[in-house]
């Protein structure tokens, strides 16, 4: 029997949602609800529900929310008073405390709490994982991630940093398997809000991997490249194109000193990997699904959203203060 599934939310995020809630097997799209309507014509059949309280009476097994920020802890405690397992959009809630109230109420009732990191389920990301765990790295000395991109007008109630700025604490944290021990940040506000549009994160895993994150709302290209060097060389993911290289450290002295002046005067061979690449927003669903069903899964719990969040706020208090903050 298929869980029966809600949709909280159907703007630019959502409507990708109720695609992949009707693709994936075992699960069942039976209510959407959305106070704003339904924009880009996604319920079909479904009626739009006015708000949470409807969508929970449709008789739910699990809900995705994805409305603003600071909607999360009110639907997510809800749904989790009416027993509904749920995947709440990243970030997890707009504050530390909101969060933990989230984190404590699907705790208490047995229930799982997700958030979409969907960073984690892109196939590069998945693959350079697998392939550290591995051993292919050998020891990991640095992680460095750019995700810059033009200011989109549709995010207004967080800055770059708990929009953008998550998904790579999110994802340096899972790929080196250690949290971030502290982290020292600057953020600039060039668009007139009152949010940040730009940070720069530097940090140190409790592991000693050393971390550095630029995100931004202000360039005209778009970007997102995380780079690991390690002992053996480096690997560098594109998680626009779903795209793994790897550069071996040079062993092959260079002859040629024109090319040498350019290159180093060694080189490595160069890969690029070939595998399976799958949509990571469907992956991330039946990851979630799984773990609803009791199977092992891969799924972002919400102790992790928060802890990611609680090192994104380090990050801003750090620019605050200018000064290098430690993660409790």
């Amino acid at each position: 029997m298929a869980l029966r599934a809600g949709l909280l939310g159907v703007g630019m995020m959502g409507r990708h949602h109720a695609r992949v809630l009707r693709e994936i097997d075992g699960v069942e799209l039976v209510a959407i609800a959305d106070p704003g309507g339904d924009p880009h014509g996604v319920a079909g059949e479904l009626d739009i529900l006015p708000d949470i309280d409807a969508l929970i009476d449709a008789g739910l097994d699990t809900a995705v929310v994805a409305v603003p920020t600071r909607f999360h802890e009110e639907a997510a405690l809800k749904l989790a008073a009416a027993g509904v397992h749920t995947l709440v959009e990243k970030p997890i809630a707009h504050s530390l405390d909101a969060g933990r109230r989230m984190v404590e109420a699907f705790s208490r009732a047995g229930l799982v709490g997700a958030v979409g990191h969907i960073e984690r389920f892109n196939p590069a990301l998945q693959e350079l994982r697998r392939r550290l765990a591995a051993g292919e790295l050998g020891a990991v000395y640095q992680v460095v991630t750019r995700r810059q991109g033009p200011f989109p007008s549709r995010i207004a109630d967080v800055g770059v940093a708990k929009d953008l700025a998550s998904h790579d604490v999110d994802l340096t944290a899972w790929v080196v398997q250690s949290d971030y021990e502290r982290v020292f940040a600057q953020t600039a506000f060039k668009s007139g809000r009152e949010h940040e549009d730009m940070i720069t994160i530097t940090g140190r895993t409790e592991s000693g991997v050393i971390v550095n994150n630029i995100v931004n709302w202000l360039s005209p290209m778009k970007e997102r490249v995380t780079v690991v060097t390690g002992e053996k060389g480096a690997f560098v993911a594109d998680t626009a194109t779903g795209d793994l290289t790897f550069f071996a450290n040079g062993t092959i002295p260079l002859e040629w000193e024109s090319v040498s002046s350019f290159r180093g005067v060694s080189e490595g061979d160069v890969i690029r990997y070939a595998f399976t690449k799958r949509e990571p927003l469907r992956v991330e669903h039946e990851a979630f699904r799984d773990a609803v069903l009791g199977s092992r899964s891969d799924v972002v719990t919400m102790e992790q959203g928060l802890r990611t969040l609680a090192v994104v706020e380090a990050a801003l208090e750090s620019s605050r203060l200018m000064e290098t903050v430690k993660i409790d």
